[in-house]
């Protein structure tokens, strides 16, 4: 049997009942076309095929990459990447599918955060994603304002998918045993992202708000507003970027933008 390799973060899912919960939260239909990430041993690959009638397999791990192909030889809807899913092309695979992706994984916890991003940049491709992530990052991704896990992650994901957790996880359920817990996350792409989200400083002003927490953002956001400019959208010069929603750093982008586009040019 294949051991679990450190390099790729990798930590098997064995429980049957945690793997059930899952299959039964993801509700694949016939002819979706479903897409796993880092099938591993494939403790989910087999029920997430006979659910969708079609899946394809990305796996960077070359020797799971063969153990896989062995086992799965015999399926003609069941198709192997042996690739990186941090390169893989998102828009090609969904233009071959002839459908957007559903998008499955229990991701490696060292490149969670890049490869979500990595997805929402092909987010028209994609109708909705399942990740089995540490717990710690799931709860910044469905934190509310004004709480502790809410942060940047929090913020950079809210007006591109709608996120709901649906079940924890303990450590018990992988082989080895992963040092933290972890839970399943369902992001559902929001097809009209609102106006604001799209402004080029969006994801540069919610970066510098929360590059230092403690920082007040008339101080954190100086370089891009005034605390006048901050204090005529409604919202306090005062406070600190956890206890703002994600609509009120849109106007803070949409704000900054206006004000660096109307500043002379010095030459």
């Amino acid at each position: 049997m294949i051991r679990a390799r450190k390099r790729f973060g990798q930590h098997f899912l064995h429980d049957p009942a945690v793997i059930a919960g899952i299959v039964d939260a993801i509700a694949l239909r016939p002819g979706d076309a479903a897409v796993e990430i880092g099938p591993g041993r494939g403790a989910l690959t087999m029920r997430l095929l006979a659910a969708a009638g079609q899946l394809d397999a990305i796996e960077i791990d070359r020797d799971l990459a063969a153990e896989l192909h062995t086992r799965f030889a015999a399926e003609p809807h069941w198709v192997l990447h042996q690739a990186d899913a941090l390169k893989m092309d998102w828009r090609a695979l969904a233009d071959a599918r002839g459908a957007r992706l559903r998008v499955i994984g229990n991701l490696p916890y060292n490149i969670s955060t890049p490869l979500l991003f990595r997805l929402l940049a092909a987010a028209d491709a994609i109708l909705d994603m399942h990740f089995m992530l540490q717990k710690e990052v799931v709860d910044r991704i469905v934190a509310a304002p004004g709480s502790a896990a809410y942060g940047r992650l929090t913020v950079m994901l809210a007006p591109r998918v709608t996120a709901t957790r649906l079940l924890d996880v303990g450590a018990g359920a992988f082989r080895p045993a992963p040092k933290v817990s972890s839970a399943v996350v369902r992001l559902a792409v929001i097809d009209a992202p609102p106006p604001w989200s799209r402004t080029p400083l969006y994801a540069e002003v919610v970066t510098a708000a929360f590059g230092q927490r403690r920082k007040t953002l008339r101080n954190s956001l100086r370089q891009y507003l005034a605390a006048e400019a901050i204090q005529a959208l409604g919202i306090d010069p005062g406070a600190r970027a956890e206890t703002l929603t994600a609509p009120q750093f849109g106007a803070l982008a949409q704000a900054a933008a206006a004000a660096r586009a109307a500043a002379p040019v010095i030459r």
